[in-house]
């Protein structure tokens, strides 16, 4: 019997020049949202690849990101875009999986395994009489062997100049002769290109060929929400208790396990609420009731120095009570203190993310927003989504892989919820808002992407009004005599060089400096802007690019 091509090699060939074609010296806009929408075909019309509700979910999730891209393709919503992309595949294959964390994971796998997909498809394809197994399984020996010397190549060079020196020319010779092979045969294409839709085929091959392994969709399939008593098998150790084995000794083989166990928890939480007690404490004395917030108060020492590590000693707690609750001390009838304590100790740590939202709200009212201080709300956020999940664990017997799987939701759904805001415009907005409270910050509001530009330009003279010596991009020197920008006239210039300047008229100087130097940056930036407009064709179509270059272009 005739053998055909495997249609999906078929399908992977015209990706590959869909990909091309889409991506191609393009930028990103309307094309990721066509990507996304072929994507979504190709795998809802494949019958290899089940249809089921997380499936849909999923592919609502990632389209709404992708459309959205059409609108404001902010490196934040493309960031999510490719994520949600990853775990909409790994949900996509894998119908049983029931945590969003483990469907990235298998969404990454799943598009790494694309080119071994296009190899196992094409050593199972026949040519009529013609078997390709013979010529590709050859492939196999080369592949690893090139991957390894290409990695320690590039470790050596680093390493060793003279090394690098040879190993750039023999590179150069390799890369020149095969690109003029690729010229001779193909005259209307270059090999930059033809690696591209090489590239654009891979893709396709980890988007629709699925991997055979399931152990990960196994295991959680063997996972519950709830938790179950246990008997132990000391023949087959689990890794929790194993770990308890190490911290408790021979004293948890005894029969009284759990009563040893109990008593370490109680001491445990009973110290941990009173070292907390103590920092919350000083938080109430020096934080909460200091109503009159001092001018010379160091917020980037107390936000950024403390308040990660505050994060990080909640993320240390929701672990520890996790450990003393991931097993049958959940059902031990003289377990009440050890209940008590920890939800006391949880309780006092969400009196510390209290506490971190307050410093952060301090930083901001005092020094503006920027996305650090955006990124501890986050931060902050999810630690109390988190000890309220580890409350619900302790208080309803919830398991470990409970907690895994809520949190992970609650991660993508709020990743998918910010990427819709335009924190570059929703940041400079702000700070221009309360510029007569922070002054400017120069060169933070220079750092955002071009969509503000707009709004830099209409508040061009207030923003010059509100910059100060302070506010500049290059230092200036301090010496007597000072070189006078180029706006300042000739007269003032000799009239400097004269005589030494006063402290008033050093600062006025500086401040013209800094203002000039401020608007001539802005000037750049727009012209740039400008110039680079509009870059691709229709695919890389964004609103609120197009918008921004409407409205400079009317100013200018």
């Amino acid at each position: 019997m005739k053998q055909q091509i495997d249609y999906r090699l078929i399908l992977i060939a015209i990706g590959g020049l869909v990909f091309n074609l889409l991506f191609w010296n393009e930028t990103i806009g309307c094309n990721f949202a066509i990507f996304s929408v072929l994507v979504m075909i190709a795998t809802f019309t494949d019958r290899d690849i089940p249809y089921h509700n997380h499936k849909l979910i999923t592919a609502i999730g990632h389209l709404a990101v992708a459309f959205y891209l059409i609108y404001n393709n902010s490196v934040l919503a493309i960031i999510t875009w490719f994520i949600t992309m990853l775990i909409y595949l790994g949900n996509a294959h894998f119908e049983l999986l029931k945590s969003t964390g483990t469907s990235l994971i298998m969404g990454i796998l799943q598009v790494l395994s694309g080119p071994y997909g296009i190899i196992k498809k094409l050593l199972d394809t026949k040519l009529g009489k013609v078997n390709i197994k013979p010529v590709i399984r050859p492939a196999k020996y080369i592949l690893l062997p090139f991957v390894m010397v290409s990695i320690f190549c590039f470790l050596y060079s680093i390493a060793n100049p003279i090394f690098a020196k040879y190993t750039h020319t023999i590179a150069n010779s390799i890369r020149d002769f095969f690109v003029n092979i690729f010229s001779f045969f193909f005259v209307d294409i270059s090999i930059e290109k033809f690696l591209f839709i090489l590239f654009g085929c891979a893709v396709t091959a980890g988007i629709i060929v699925g991997i055979k392994s399931k152990t990960l969709s196994d295991i959680e399939l063997g996972s519950e929400d709830q938790l179950e008593r246990r008997r132990r098998d000391l023949k087959r150790p689990s890794f929790g208790y194993e770990f308890r084995t190490l911290l408790a000794g021979n004293l948890i083989k005894r029969k009284m396990a759990l009563k040893t166990e109990n008593i370490i928890g109680v001491i445990s939480f009973a110290a941990l609420n009173m070292l907390l007690l103590l920092l919350n404490g000083i938080d109430v004395a020096t934080l909460w009731l200091n109503k009159a917030i001092e001018t010379s108060k160091n917020f980037s020492a107390e936000l950024h120095d403390g308040t990660y590590t505050l994060i990080f000693s909640i993320v240390i707690a929701m672990l520890i009570i996790v450990f003393f609750f991931s097993g049958n001390l959940n059902f031990y009838r003289k377990n009440k203190w050890i209940k008590l304590l920890a939800y006391i100790w949880m309780a006092q740590n969400i009196f510390l993310v209290a506490s971190v939202f307050h410093r952060d709200y301090d930083y901001i009212f005092n020094h503006g927003l920027t996305y650090k201080r955006i990124g501890v709300l986050v931060f902050a956020t999810l630690s109390l989504i988190g000890l309220i999940t580890v409350y619900i664990k302790v208080a309803k017997h919830k398991t470990t892989f409970y907690l895994y799987r809520v949190n992970s939701k609650i991660w993508y759904v709020l990743l998918i919820s910010l990427s819709f805001v335009n924190w570059d415009v929703l940041i400079v907005s702000y700070n221009i808002n309360q510029l007569d409270k922070i002054g400017v910050d120069a060169e933070h509001l220079m750092s955002f992407s071009d969509k503000t530009l707009p709004l830099l330009e209409k508040n061009r003279d207030q923003l010059t009004k509100h910059i100060t010596s302070y506010h500049h991009y290059e230092p200036i020197e301090t010496d007597v005599v000072l070189e006078v920008p180029d706006t300042v006239s000739a007269a003032t210039d000799s009239l400097t060089k004269a005589k030494p300047m006063s402290e008033l008229e050093r600062k006025t100087l500086e401040t013209k400096n800094a203002q000039d130097e401020f608007n001539k940056q802005l000037d750049r930036r727009i012209n740039w802007f400008l110039k680079r407009q509009p870059i691709g064709s229709g695919l890389s179509f964004s609103y609120l690019e197009w918008e921004t270059a409407k409205v400079l272009k009317y100013k200018k």
